[in-house]
């Protein structure tokens, strides 16, 4: 399995256009980060967790050639953007793209993009075969993936297990029935906005005390806004085995 964080970002904090803040004049790679999404490659299938506004660039950047399935952890707009530049696949490979996500997910979508889920085909549409999952294990080419349940605030918003790898992003609380779902990973990556409290995400200080009980194997911080600060100056302040992403990094599992 590979693991290529696509971005590790997030719509908040200020404009880039009217920003001066230390992290947009980093020249560290590290302190780019584009809207959060992640692949993963498993026994030559790709699967993309969330298709952000950035993800045009994401897929050219990593120099993707097919998509097997994109996976939606929720429906707010810097997750589910990037959906109309699915067509590109369909146009190059003359294929339908799968698409797993909870009904709220689809409905979220089809408001966003009211020309794709339409009975009859628009003309230049993303085609999307769409699969409504559960709280429930489903596959995908033979891949089984565990979904699993957190709050973003007041919204449900899936994370998904694989194998040993388990991904949460946008959450602020995880129940005592899921959490036994994360447990032991080998690679866990979980959201932290920022060192301050927030009403919908997890702090960094929140984030790690949630690995500490997770006890993975290795943790991965992602879904990071400007306030977090540098990545040199939180990757010196963390555990032994606790990393912040970055976009474009890559892990084997």
């Amino acid at each position: 399995m590979t693991i290529t964080f696509l971005g590790t970002g997030t719509s908040t904090g200020v404009p880039v256009v009217a920003c001066n803040c230390e992290v947009c004049r980093s020249t560290d790679k590290r302190d780019t980060r584009l809207r959060t999404s992640v692949m993963v490659e498993v026994d030559g299938h790709n699967l993309i967790i969330d298709c952000g506004p950035d993800f045009r660039y994401q897929m050219i950047r990593e120099k993707v050639e097919d998509i097997s399935a994109i996976i939606f952890t929720h429906g707010h707009r810097d997750h589910i953007a990037g959906i109309d530049d699915v067509r590109a696949f369909n146009y190059v490979l003359n294929k339908t793209v799968d698409i797993y996500a909870s009904q709220e997910v689809i409905n979220a979508i089809n408001k966003e993009f009211p020309y794709i889920l339409t009975e009859k085909r628009f003309f230049g549409a993303p085609q999307l075969n769409f699969n409504v999952i559960e709280n429930k294990p489903f596959a995908i080419n033979g891949i089984n993936i565990q979904p699993v349940e957190v709050m973003h605030h007041k919204l449900s918003v899936f994370g998904f297990r694989i194998g040993g790898f388990t991904y949460i992003t946008d959450a602020s609380f995880i129940s005592e029935t899921e959490k036994p779902k994360a447990i032991g990973s080998d690679i866990l990556v979980i959201n932290a906005l920022r060192k301050s409290k927030h009403i919908s995400h997890f702090s960094l200080e929140e984030a790690l005390e949630l690995i500490k009980e997770l006890k993975p194997g290795r943790a991965y911080i992602t879904h990071l806004s400007h306030f977090i600060g540098l990545h040199k100056d939180i990757q010196d302040s963390l555990p032994p085995n606790v990393f912040l992403a970055y976009d474009n990094l890559k892990l084997e599992l």
